[in-house]
């Protein structure tokens, strides 16, 4: 998480973006891959910074794209939607 008197941003890879996903209950499930698909395929994508062989984006800009995702692909797919406890739907 960033240090609040740095006030740089929160710079996150794609893997740490997956678990992040995951951690803080935006959505059931996500991978690297899917998250390298989604920048690569998605306009509307945070941008991207590459370090190294990563690539990284700000973390301040990607929770609300997938929140705001995993709020469109709930809308289509129940399965994709978290119960009020945290945990996934039955299917």
């Amino acid at each position: 998480m960033p240090d609040e008197e740095e006030g740089g941003p929160d710079l996150v890879t794609f893997r740490e973006i997956a678990h992040r996903v995951v951690v803080e209950k935006i959505a059931p499930s996500m991978t690297h891959q899917r998250v390298s698909q989604l920048a690569r395929d998605d306009p509307d994508f945070p941008p991207t910074r590459k370090i190294g062989r990563s690539k990284v984006v700000d973390w301040s800009l990607a929770r609300p794209y997938f929140v705001a995702h995993a709020a469109k692909a709930a809308a289509r797919d129940r399965r994709r939607r978290l119960n009020t406890d945290g945990g996934e739907t039955a299917s």
